[in-house]
């Protein structure tokens, strides 16, 4: 009998054994959808299929499909509880997570789990892979692989380690896992710094920028699979959350013209789109949406976004369109109660006040059960705020270029308004206004975290439940590792 070894994934405490047996290949014979670790690599079909399945590990329910961003939104204040149940998020918007916390561990469990995913695939290409595919497919794979992994490193280390601006990246990071794991064993390994997880992240997406395509042949893969200007666009992410302005303005001067319209000039027409709502709707493959994730009713996240933030029937949901009323927006402390969002602002019709309770609910993501909508990663949108910010910190000025940026996408969903100089005390009110934009364009897009992060604001209060407001310095500022790293990982250290 001849045991053969299966591509399998262990991550995190979690370990999945497949193992086949064999009499004689007369008398069973192997399906051809079968597929071990040997077979894999076989095919061009094959190793296709496998570039796809990255993504999934991306779009994981407990990650970018829903959790994560809700999460990462919903412990900023710009969001009310409903019902304070643990099972929806309660003790992470109670800004009270612990190393046996069920979220503190499903996302670290998710996002190691989607970077497993990419090494073991680099690992097949390397090994045999290589063979089957012309060089310049087979960088492309690649370059779609480090591209996930990068975004699976970026997203954990919002969420786990102590921001840039602390000790300039010396405090812990994450560990840099990336070789693929496909058995058990001793997979200790201490924690990289933070500045050295975030060199990794950016040489993965410098590799991808290299070697993807500069655009796909349907609207739907390039919303859906990265190309150039994803991974260009999530540079400018990154850079700007380690304060490196310069570096946010090159990368970000390649995907949006100094003159004339705002569209990218080469690879992807990226651009706004002339109706924000419209980003939001089916089919959700507009220019302006450079990556997110799409989900269809065979493969849909269950408990969605939309599933958390849209009212049900009783209130104010309709048939098409109704979730469960998890969260509500916070119309005292939040963004929703701002006087510079007007109630006149396109953005306030992505909302839907409620029939019974008055509570005011977001509707950006609108699809009711079974929940299709796609959960953007980066859009054009974030891209020009970016270059808008980064050049206003650079020079320290109220820059007419970052203002024409910031009016862009302010104008849009104000009737074409625009702001002037005058409009602003100093460079520095120009930049709190920039960061309050962000907050109306992203509500709900799970970017308001990464922004507290980066800047050292404190998280605030969440008056209605007696939630105190959690300092820069304060231990339950980002989360700490989960306890079965911590048992498993023998060279694995908690945060401070």
């Amino acid at each position: 009998m001849k045991t053969r070894k299966h591509i399998i994934l262990f991550t995190a405490g979690c370990s999945l054994f497949l193992a086949s047996c064999k009499k004689t290949e007369w008398l069973n014979p192997e399906p051809s959808t079968y597929i071990t670790d040997g077979t894999a690599f076989s095919t061009p079909e094959r190793i296709l299929n496998q570039v796809n399945g990255l993504y999934s590990g991306l779009k994981a329910g407990n990650f970018l499909g829903s959790w994560y961003t809700i999460i990462s939104d919903v412990r900023t204040g710009e969001f009310h509880c409903s019902n304070m149940n643990a099972a929806s998020g309660a003790t992470m918007y109670s800004m009270l997570p612990q190393t046996t916390t069920s979220d503190v561990t499903n996302i670290w469990v998710a996002g190691y789990a989607a970077i497993n995913r990419v090494n073991v695939f680099l690992d097949g290409l390397d090994q045999g892979g290589d063979a089957v595919l012309q060089a310049d497919v087979a960088n492309a794979y690649r370059a779609e692989a480090k591209l996930v992994r990068a975004v699976a490193y970026y997203y954990l280390l919002q969420m786990y380690a102590r921001p840039y601006w602390d000790a300039n990246g010396s405090k812990p990071g994450l560990p840099l896992r990336l070789k693929g794991n496909t058995g058990p064993g001793d997979y200790s390994l201490k924690r990289s710094s933070v500045a050295e997880t975030y060199a990794q992240i950016i040489e993965d997406l410098d590799f991808a920028e290299q070697n993807l395509p500069s655009t796909y042949s349907s609207a739907f893969l390039n919303t859906s699979r990265a190309h150039k200007n994803t991974a260009i666009a999530l540079k400018t992410r990154v850079y700007l959350s380690i304060g490196d302005y310069p570096k946010v303005i090159t990368e970000a001067n390649k995907i949006v013209p100094s003159t004339g319209t705002l569209v990218a000039g080469s690879g992807v027409a990226n651009k706004l789109e002339a109706n924000v709502a419209n980003v939001f709707k089916s089919p959700y493959t507009s220019n302006e949406s450079i990556f997110s994730m799409p989900f269809t009713s065979n493969d849909n996240p269950g408990s969605a976004i939309s599933r958390y933030y849209l009212p049900g029937t009783g209130d104010g949901g309709t048939s098409t369109s109704n979730g469960a009323g998890e969260y509500s927006l916070n119309k005292i402390e939040g963004i929703y109660a701002s006087s510079n969002w007007k109630a006149t602002d396109a953005r306030k019709g992505l909302t839907v006040l409620g029939s019974r309770t008055g509570k005011v609910w977001l509707s950006k993501f609108n699809q009711a059960s079974p929940y299709l909508d796609y959960v953007p990663v980066i859009r054009y949108a974030e891209v020009l705020l970016n270059l808008s910010e980064a050049l206003a910190r650079s020079t320290q000025s109220i820059d007419s270029r970052s203002l024409s940026l910031f009016n862009a996408v302010y104008g849009r969903s104000n009737e074409g308004e625009s702001l002037a100089t005058a409009d602003f005390a100093n460079a520095t009110a120009f930049l709190e206004r920039i960061i309050e934009e962000r907050r109306i364009e992203f509500l709900g897009e799970g970017i308001r975290n990464g922004d507290l992060m980066r800047l050292g604001l404190t998280i605030p209060a969440k008056s209605q439940h007696a939630i105190q407001a959690i300092a820069s310095d304060d231990p339950a500022y980002i989360l700490p590792i989960p306890s079965d790293e911590l048992i498993l990982n023998k060279e694995m250290e908690n945060n401070d």
